[in-house]
């Protein structure tokens, strides 16, 4: 079977302008282009000095929630002892909000906080890069160079120990059974 298409050949005109020319306001039909570019930055000059200063302090105001919000998740997580997810937080705030001394000064008491549990867990290496990022925050801080301190002794003791062939594991209680003969 063969498909064929009819073709009208009484239907081969073109759309007339008349249809176009009701809508005078079309962008490819304008008479006079200097005119309504000037028009229209006008417009858009006013329409910006409007805009400018409410939106300026709206979105000053934005930054400064949004700050506080995510000063307030840091201090619910450190409170909760997850140290990294709150200085996450707070570096977000601080970000939107870099003068804060509130921030500046939780975000160094976490890194002491955090060098303090990894010097208990037995990282003294982990401990030292930690009070070094409390120190490059709050330089004058007492508490991190004293801890510091006592991180590179934990180290030279622990280097001490290595170069006379003991081991830091053998010095350890075990716990397991053990037969006495008595």
């Amino acid at each position: 079977m063969k498909l064929t298409w009819n073709k009208n050949k009484s239907n081969n005109k073109k759309r007339s302008r008349e249809a176009i020319a009701s809508y005078p306001n079309l962008p490819f039909d304008q008479q006079d282009p200097l005119h309504d570019d000037m028009q229209l930055q006008n417009q858009e000059h006013a329409h910006s000095q409007h805009q400018d200063k409410p939106s300026a302090d709206a979105l000053d105001s934005d930054f400064k929630q949004l700050a506080q919000s995510f000063q307030a998740q840091g201090n619910k997580l450190a409170e909760d002892g997850k140290y990294r997810e709150a200085l996450g937080k707070w570096e977000t705030a601080l970000n939107l909000m870099p003068g804060n001394a509130v921030l500046l000064e939780q975000k160094a008491q976490a890194w002491i906080t955090l060098g303090r549990s990894q010097l208990n867990f037995g990282e003294p290496d982990s401990a030292i890069e930690s009070f070094g990022r409390a120190l490059a925050i709050k330089p004058d801080s007492v508490e991190a160079q004293d801890d510091r301190k006592t991180a590179s002794h934990l180290i030279k003791k622990r280097k001490q120990l290595h170069s006379l062939g003991l081991s830091t594991d053998k010095n350890r209680y075990m716990v397991g059974d053990s037969t006495e003969s008595s």
